[in-house]
């Protein structure tokens, strides 16, 4: 190596070393919550001043912020460090064929309840970006907070080499365009588009139950029928991100027509869409899911047939990704299972009859407690973590 790339080396290795060390800092906060400078220490296995300098780093760059810890017996309290939030924020935006979310979150994943807008889809692409800039230039003016990173969750075939939405049987607007780079040229901000099987498992790992897991699988029965899988702490999504669309493998021979122009999908049987769609098409009265929960909790709709037939279909999905992932837990997100108190279990018990018996033995079944707006705000903090430092493998 000649004196000028020695020179060069030199001069890019400790810096990227400091990007790397400051990650690594920023993934242990998410993980484990506020956190001192020696338990940062002792977690990370660096150095106290490698640990110092990397937080003072991420102090100055505005994703850390420090706080007081409680006062205890044993003398001076030590300072928390934490995500940021009074002073920067991310961005998520839920794209669904019926509705769309604009949120804001501090970097602590926490939304802020007064910085939440929605509205209608559209009925086309641009009008659909044009909404959306006008929301996030409202929010814009009405805060005080810098935001750093976008996530967008968007429905279908995602390829993640290309940026592009393949296909979206359940909003055919998306077809081929290209949400996440079109937005970053609208709003002038880093943008990450996610499919929103893989976002919810993100959401679920970094805020929710599966927190420190490495194999789960997440299981998206709303409008379509989606799968995420985190195997060894990494997302599985085939050659090009399209792995997890269970819900198009055909289940009912010439069966009702599905988005993707198949019939008898899977998802056109076992989603809150196809219960509310059942439903209406009995009582000749258009029903949106959370509303036909009510009124079925209630007691002034018997959907009981319905119900019957969804759950049955529930669990062939069930245990089709048990038999095929063995995760060691298994998260289901939907809104159907408020229906009734036991109809999650009722799905699980019905699930052991289909699903191999070792495999089931092994894995928790858990009804998920996030959301895809979380989801999405846990798209762009990884956004943001990651685009800090590269990942070394």
């Amino acid at each position: 190596m000649n004196d000028d790339l020695r020179s060069i080396s030199a001069r890019v290795e400790p810096a990227l070393l400091r990007k790397l060390n400051e990650r690594r800092v920023l993934e242990l906060i998410q993980q484990q919550g506020p956190c001192s400078r020696a338990g940062l220490t002792r977690l990370s296995g660096m150095s106290p001043p490698t640990v110092s300098k990397a937080v003072a780093a991420l102090l100055e760059a505005g994703l850390l912020e420090e706080t007081q810890a409680s006062a205890t017996t044993f003398g001076r309290p030590a300072k928390l460090i934490r995500l940021a939030a009074a002073r920067t924020s991310v961005l998520g935006i839920v794209i669904e064929p019926e509705l769309c979310w604009v949120v804001v979150s501090g970097l602590d994943g926490r939304i802020h309840s007064s910085r939440m807008r929605s509205f209608p889809v559209p009925g086309t692409y641009q009008h659909l970006l044009d909404q959306i800039e006008n929301e996030v230039n409202r929010l814009r003016d009405e805060g005080t907070t810098e935001i750093r990173s976008v996530g967008i969750t968007v429905p279908g075939l995602l390829h993640q080499g290309r940026e592009r939405v393949l296909f979206s049987p359940n909003l055919h607007l998306l077809d081929g365009q290209m949400p996440g780079l079109d937005l970053s040229q609208r709003l002038q901000l880093p943008c990450v588009a996610l499919q929103e099987s893989h976002a919810l498992c993100v959401g679920e790992r970094m805020f929710g139950d599966a927190q420190g897991l490495s194999d789960f699988a997440m299981l998206d029965v709303s409008t379509g029928l989606g799968l995420g899988v985190m195997s060894g702490g990494r997302l599985l999504t085939g050659h090009g991100g399209l792995a997890g669309e269970l819900g198009h493998i055909t289940v009912e021979l010439n069966g009702r027509l599905c988005g993707c122009g198949n019939r008898g999908c899977l998802e056109t049987l076992a989603t809150d869409a196809a219960l509310a769609r059942a439903v209406s098409a009995r009582l000749g009265r258009s029903f949106e899911i959370r509303e036909l929960v009510g009124l079925i909790r209630t007691g002034e709709i018997d959907a009981r047939q319905e119900l019957d037939q969804v759950t049955e279909y529930l669990a062939i999905a069930f245990a089709a990704v048990i038999n095929l992932f063995n995760p060691a837990a298994f998260f289901v997100h939907g809104v159907l299972f408020e229906a009734a108190e036991d109809l999650f279990q009722n799905v699980v018990h019905r699930t052991q009859s289909r699903a191999l018996g070792p495999s089931l033995t092994e894995c928790r079944i858990i009804q998920a407690r996030g959301n895809k707006r979380q989801a999405a705000v846990a798209g762009a903090l990884q956004h943001l973590t990651q685009s800090w430092a590269p990942t070394l493998s």
